[in-house]
């Protein structure tokens, strides 16, 4: 019997508005939603990026358009969201992928010492405030404003909704306690979401990734010379499949989640890509 199925089609003519679109991971989902034929809007707060990749995607046939949008901006939010009801009508999938760290709001040592007050490393007493908040707000209250304005396109007839959490927010790594906080309050947010949200046929879900090389992370996976660092070194011990991910290993579980055919009956689910971290004990 032939299939029926085609990559192509598979979001034909659905509205889907990508926050951090400019980004290495929602970069990557840009482009598969415009290849799966949705209309692709990326939603971007660097300009010049934004148009960048709308170019580039163009260039590929695919249907996009960028939009200048700030997720911590409520008017810029509203503004963005009439545009896209204007060029495309209304949105049928959001992706959540704005987000990110802030090197104040880290330490650089995994395990507090009594010489922390008196030490020229950066301990948990020296966490800045503001640097914290910048965390928060990014990655929390940057999902719940667009969601807020963005879903009200989906009351009446349903729609998905994909929050990009992260592994950290199952068990909070060293280092970055704002990040991994920020991260868990975007998965409990999920499910929560995902029960307010049921009576309405609209459903949300997260994915969290486990560990990808990317431009934020860089530095701290690989010494100056390439070869991998300390910390580098532990998650891949920590990783049964024993490598980095793929960022185009997000791709299947991102279109499956979003699809409404597919994954009808998930809502509230916060799926680890991971290589296994997640499941694996230490020993």
């Amino acid at each position: 019997m032939k299939s029926n199925f085609s990559l192509e089609t598979f979001f034909e003519n659905k509205v889907v508005a990508i926050t951090g679109g400019g980004g290495i991971i929602c970069s990557t989902l840009c482009e598969a939603y415009g290849k799966s034929g949705a209309f692709v809007c990326i939603l971007e707060r660097n300009a010049e990026r934004a148009h960048e990749l709308e170019q580039e995607l163009l260039n590929k046939g695919y249907k996009v358009k960028a939009y200048v949008c700030d997720v911590l901006d409520e008017e810029n939010i509203k503004d963005v969201h009439a545009q896209i009801n204007k060029d495309f009508g209304k949105v049928n999938i959001l992706v959540n992928g704005a987000g990110g760290n802030n090197p104040v709001a880290t330490t650089d040592k995994e395990y507090a010492s009594k010489d922390d007050l008196n030490s020229e490393y950066k301990s948990f007493f020296e966490l800045d405030r503001k640097g914290i908040e910048f965390v928060f707000n990014l990655n929390f209250l940057g999902t719940l404003l667009v969601t807020k304005e963005l879903c009200k396109d989906m009351v009446e007839n349903g729609g998905s909704v994909l929050n990009i959490s992260s592994m950290n927010a199952f068990t909070p790594l060293t280092k970055i306690p704002a990040y991994s906080a920020a991260k868990a309050s975007v998965s409990n947010f999920t499910e929560w979401l995902a029960v307010h949200f049921s009576k309405l046929n609209i459903r949300v879900n997260a994915i969290a990734p486990g560990f990808f090389v990317t431009a934020q992370n860089k530095s701290l996976l690989f010494n100056p010379d390439g070869t991998p660092s300390t910390r580098a070194k532990k998650i891949i011990n920590s990783t049964p499949m024993e490598r980095f991910g793929e960022i185009n290993e997000l791709i299947g579980a991102s279109l499956f989640l979003t699809n409404d055919k597919l994954a009808s009956f998930i809502t509230g689910v916060i799926l680890p890509i991971d290589g296994g971290f997640n499941s694996y004990s230490g020993v």
